[in-house]
Formats: structure tokens, C-alpha cells, sequence
């Protein structure tokens, strides 16, 4: 297995994280804020639905964002689902749901998808929260893992899934953790922070009161059987990095969301990121 990788391009006008190598046949991304056609809060490439901007626009995002990662063809086809800070797992494809019946799963209310059938592109958005991609032969997972979420594990049942679906070891997967809250931007009650510790050790606090939630999903994915040189980690910290993501921290709640975008080309075809610039 080649390491995981995450570089910083830009295509078709799009600011993107991901792994060019497109392993598994994947093609992935966790956008940035720029290229869209949102503003104010919302500017510019907001992807979130349910935050208050224009549907329109929102749909020219989406459509943007596709194009960036060469899916704009099956736009029709995406799934993004209602997220709603759980631990449930929608599986599409062969060992699931077929496409059209997943949308509608998904907007019930899901927090992580499971992809192996081909042209169907997935998108779950965050601003803050914790956007992984797991990527195995001819499959992937994009999960959306909040605080609730890290603490329900969800990435490793989303991992488990994964490797279930693709008939791999759960060692065979590449894990990518995208840009959130870091560490010293994540001040959260003593509480919370000890329920952390409890369940993932000491490494999860960053001093009296900072949460690394970055340190939680490593674990997560560790006990679950993931290779440590299988993880890739954005090392980006939405609410200090405003200019690049959207915070809802920092924002006060009010702002847009970037996402995590992978889409699984069919069978013989190369999946590709369309007119990449590194930068």
C-alpha cells in the first residue's frame, strides 16, 4: 500500500484537499471555501443546505464542486445526507441500498455513507466537526464525526462497514482526516473533556480544557485495526484558518459549510481530479 497523502490543488477555479494518486479507484476531496458563487457569510463555495443560504446557489456550488473532482456528470446521482450527530452507517451498493433508495435514507438522517457503487458521488459537510474519507479497493466511506460522534466512534463503524463491503482487511483501508477545530481552538467543559479522557486516554486533552478531536479518531481508527502509516491528517484548524473554511465557532454559528467529496469511478476508468494545480 502507498501512504495516504493529502495535497492542497486547485481545480477548475476549486480549492481542494486530497490524495491525487486516487487510490482504489477513488477520487476524494475536502474543499476549501473558495470558488463558489455564495456570499457574506456563505462565501464563496458554501455546500450546506440547511444553513440559510440560497438553494440556488447552493446547487451551483455542488455542481462546481463535482466538476472539480471530474463528477459533474452524476450530479444527479448525489447523495447528502441529513447529518445528525449519530453513529449510523448507510451502506450503497452491492451489500446495501441502491442509489435512489439511499438518498432517501440518507436525508433521514445519517452520519456516515459507505459507497461501493460506482458514478454515485457523496457529500457530507461540516464546519468544525470532523470529516474523514476511508478508502479501500473499489470502495470508500465519508463520515461526518462530531464530538458525539468521536466519542460513538463512528469512524471505526464506519471503518468496519467499509471493509465489510469491499471484501478487505480493515488494514488494507486508507484513512484521510480532514480540516476541523484543532486543538488550541477547542475549549470545551471539564465534563466533557474528562469523557473523553476516560475513553480514549490522556493523548485526547490539550491542556486544562482544550479537546483534540484529531487525537480521538487517530485512536478510534487505531483500535479498530487501521495502520498508523495508513492515516493521512489535514492538520488544519477551521476556526483559526476562517479565510480557508468555514467555523461555526468562530462564526457564532452563522456561516456556511465546506465539505468532503469522493465519488468511485466504474470499473476500468481512471478516476481523476480535472486540471489540477498544486499550490
Amino acid at each position: 500500500m502507498t501512504q495516504p497523502r493529502l495535497e492542497r490543488t486547485t481545480s477548475q477555479g476549486v480549492t481542494l484537499l486530497g490524495d491525487t494518486a486516487c487510490p482504489g479507484g477513488v477520487t476524494f476531496a475536502f474543499t476549501e471555501r473558495t470558488g463558489g458563487v455564495s456570499s457574506g457569510r456563505y462565501a464563496s463555495l458554501n455546500l450546506g443546505d440547511a444553513c440559510g443560504d440560497d438553494p440556488e446557489r447552493v446547487l451551483e456550488n455542488r455542481r462546481r464542486a463535482l466538476d472539480a473532482i471530474g463528477a459533474a456528470e452524476w450530479a444527479d446521482a448525489l447523495i447528502c445526507p441529513m447529518q445528525v450527530h449519530g453513529d449510523r452507517v448507510l451502506v450503497v451498493g452491492r451489500a446495501g441500498l441502491v442509489a435512489e433508495e439511499a438518498r432517501r435514507v440518507a436525508r433521514e438522517g445519517v452520519d456516515a455513507v459507505v459507497c461501493t457503487q460506482p458514478h454515485v458521488p457523496v457529500l457530507l459537510c461540516c464546519a468544525d466537526c470532523v470529516p474523514i474519507v476511508l478508502v479501500a479497493p473499489s470502495a470508500f466511506a465519508v463520515v461526518h464525526s462530531g464530538w458525539r460522534g468521536t466519542l460513538a466512534r463512528i469512524s471505526a463503524h464506519a471503518l468496519f462497514a467499509l471493509a465489510d463491503a469491499a471484501g478487505c482487511a480493515v488494514g488494507d483501508v486508507r484513512c484521510y482526516i480532514g480540516p476541523h477545530v484543532g486543538r488550541d481552538d477547542y475549549r470545551v467543559s471539564g465534563d466533557l473533556l474528562r469523557r473523553f479522557e476516560m475513553e480514549f486516554g490522556p493523548q485526547v486533552c490539550a491542556g486544562e480544557q482544550n479537546l483534540d478531536l484529531d487525537a480521538a479518531v487517530t485512536c478510534t481508527l487505531l483500535d479498530a485495526g487501521a495502520r498508523a502509516d495508513a492515516i493521512a491528517h489535514a492538520r488544519v484548524s477551521t476556526a483559526s484558518s476562517t479565510h480557508r473554511f468555514f467555523s461555526y465557532r468562530a462564526s457564532g454559528g452563522k456561516c456556511g459549510r465546506h465539505g468532503a467529496l469522493a465519488v468511485l469511478a466504474a470499473p476500468g476508468q481512471v478516476a481523476h481530479v480535472a486540471n489540477v494545480e498544486k499550490r
